[in-house]
């Protein structure tokens, strides 16, 4: 009896093979109609809102991709039966591979050798792909201490901003949607000063840059202009805090936060009316700056301008138009005449005031949200945040794209930036506050647990670089401020 040569068993093997695979989608075929019909029996005995025609539509889809899946399936079982007998072949017959005789344990060898170098490549391949993704989420290993120094209480609902006195003595400024601005010692954190001259929330308070005047915004159409004498109490020692990795975390809930009977500044001096107020706005005016010198003072409403005053005069000298939508803020440069206004149009806008007789106006546009912020820094940097979770920083030589962006998991608030240090202090909606460089790479997180840190939005930030004990101020929804001690050299040694 003739003996099949093996390349016509191999043959004949594999033509068996198809046949079945054939026989295998033919039966899968015929019995496609049984199963469609059988679903549609099924799904008639059910309840279901759906016209019966798009119910139809819908069973006939999957079907298709049942039928897809199937067919997968059936040539993935092919492959694998095809390889094993491969394999076995290879490993039986002694065949030579790359020029040497393998027995089956050296195949076996090599074959794990293979294995492993295909794994190694993968994961790789699989790093390489990931690492700008997993990068924005990546947890910080800085070991730099932020520590919790002081906390302010004595406002009776959230406090909107925060600012540090740019002249002697120095103390903390914050506007509170209780209609009141307080002023206070950053060592002892005793509330000196008390102004009550707005009837609406003062949503921004900014202090002149040679005197002992302090600029407020309100809900109630106007900035006032408010002179403020203090004197400094002794400092008392300050309890030791714990100190807390950027990274610790514990969970608290609203119950936690200050309560609002215990005001602290129940008894400090109160100042009941500004020495001008700025009244041109038809809107909230949200936040009010000094242009540099304290001669004049720009504001911004929600009635979608900012207003140029003069400060002795409390005259209007330039309305700055242009936003479609609500003004959030504007800050001023602290050496030129600039001038920055964000707005929930996505855009924010550079006034340019140093040539007199003319002002240009330059519009960025780079956020998919509010833009809630928009400050500058050493140089021609200007440094955004957006309710789109990112913080942009600019060049103004060049406003086309970015020169860096920080993505986070949370909406930005009113940002602030370390200029001697160029760090970037960004206060979130939930609760957290970060810090990166101007490059975007994250430094630390500010601790929040249930022993210290905010409890509900934090709205604002400040730093004040030369204070020896508090160098950065952040205040929110919880009614108290904070001052915190960052190690701002270790936290720069571990970038």
């Amino acid at each position: 009896m003739p003996i099949e040569s093996g390349s016509c068993a191999s043959a004949r093997q594999a033509k068996q093979k198809r046949k079945s695979h054939s026989l295998s989608i033919r039966r899968t075929n015929s019995s496609e109609q049984e199963r469609a019909g059988l679903q549609r029996d099924m799904l008639e005995g059910q309840d279901s809102k759906l016209p019966s025609a798009v119910r139809n539509t819908l069973l006939e889809l999957f079907g298709q991709i049942e039928r897809e899946f199937e067919n997968l399936y059936i040539e993935n079982l092919e492959l694998r039966r095809e390889i094993d007998t491969l394999n076995e072949r290879l490993a039986g017959e002694g065949q030579t591979i790359d020029g040497a005789e393998l027995s089956k344990g050296q195949l076996k060898t090599k074959a794990s050798h293979s294995t492993s170098q295909l794994s190694q490549k993968l994961k790789t391949t699989y790093k390489a792909s990931t690492s700008k993704i997993v990068s924005s989420f990546k947890t910080t290993t800085s070991r730099a201490i932020c520590q919790l120094v002081k906390e302010y209480v004595g406002h009776r609902d959230g406090i909107w901003d925060v600012s540090v006195a740019k002249t002697q003595p120095v103390v903390l400024g914050t506007a509170s949607a209780d209609h009141t601005a307080l002023l206070w010692s950053i060592e002892t954190g005793k509330c000196l000063v008390k102004y009550v001259g707005h009837v609406g929330s003062v949503n921004s308070i900014k202090f002149h840059p040679t005197e002992q005047v302090a600029l407020t915004a309100s809900g109630d159409q106007t900035a006032h202009i408010w002179r403020y004498i203090v004197q400094l109490p002794t400092p008392q020692p300050t309890a030791d805090c714990n100190q807390v990795s950027g990274e610790d975390e514990v969970e608290i809930s609203d119950k936690d936060e200050p309560d609002g009977d215990g005001d602290g500044s129940s008894d400090c001096p109160t100042v009941r009316a500004p020495l001008n107020s700025l009244k041109s706005h038809q809107g909230v005016v949200i936040a009010a700056d000094w242009l540099v010198g304290g001669k004049q003072a720009v504001t911004a409403s929600w009635d979608r301008t900012a207003n140029l005053y003069d400060v002795e005069t409390s005259e209007l000298v330039h309305s700055l138009t242009g936003h479609d939508q609500e003004l959030t803020h504007c800050c001023t440069h602290p050496t030129q005449r600039l001038v920055v206004t964000s707005s929930r149009d996505t855009t924010f806008r550079l006034w340019d005031f140093r040539d007199p007789s003319i002002h240009s106006v330059n519009v960025f546009q780079g956020h998919t949200d509010t833009v809630t912020s928009a400050v500058f820094t050493v140089g021609d940097n200007v440094v955004s945040g957006s309710d789109d979770r990112t913080v942009k920083v600019w060049d103004l030589k060049n406003m086309r794209s970015p020169i860096a962006t920080i993505r986070t998991d949370s909406a930005v608030n009113r940002i602030s930036v370390c200029v001697g240090q160029r760090i970037i202090a960004l206060p979130h909606d939930n609760r957290q506050v970060r810090l990166f460089d101007m490059s975007g790479v994250r430094l630390a997180r500010l601790p929040r647990s249930n022993r210290q840190g905010h409890r509900r939005i934090v709205c604002c930030s400040a730093w004040c670089e030369d204070h020896p004990i508090c160098n950065l101020f952040t205040c929110g929804f919880d009614r108290q401020a904070i001052g915190w001690n960052i190690n701002i050299p270790a936290l720069l040694q571990e970038k």
